[in-house]
């Protein structure tokens, strides 16, 4: 399910949509903020170019915000009903999540964003 070659394999992985060979990210954490959403320009293994036009990744912006609200409901969901935490402890648990998870957010709905446009070639791929 997770193997090279599939569309989820590249989305949690961040790798080159079309040789899965490599990270689009300069730093793999998404935690070090200042590098957060840094890219590098093109995969050394394959050459595919990561931004296909200029501003390509503003469309991520709608990718992101489903991812958000998909963080959202989980918070929701485990805080409500796992926890059975009041309407304001709910809220404040949201809240957190977003924040927390901004940057795993940020770099995910980029990830699928370019994964919708480029597409695995088993002929870039590394024996």
């Amino acid at each position: 399910m997770f193997k090279k070659g599939t569309k989820l394999y590249s989305i949690l992985k961040g790798a080159c949509p079309k040789c899965h060979e490599e990270s689009m990210f300069k730093n793999k954490n998404p935690y070090m903020l200042s590098e957060a959403l840094s890219m590098y320009e093109k995969c050394s293994n394959c050459g595919t170019r990561y931004k296909i036009e200029p501003s390509f990744f503003y469309g991520s912006m709608y990718v992101s915000y489903s991812v958000g609200i998909a963080f959202a409901v989980a918070a929701f969901v485990i805080s409500h009903f796992i926890f059975e935490a009041g309407i304001n402890l709910v809220f404040i648990s949201i809240i957190g999540t977003l924040i927390v998870f901004m940057p795993v957010i940020l770099r995910l709905s980029r990830n699928i964003w370019i994964n919708l446009f480029i597409h695995y070639d088993k002929r870039f791929a590394k024996k």
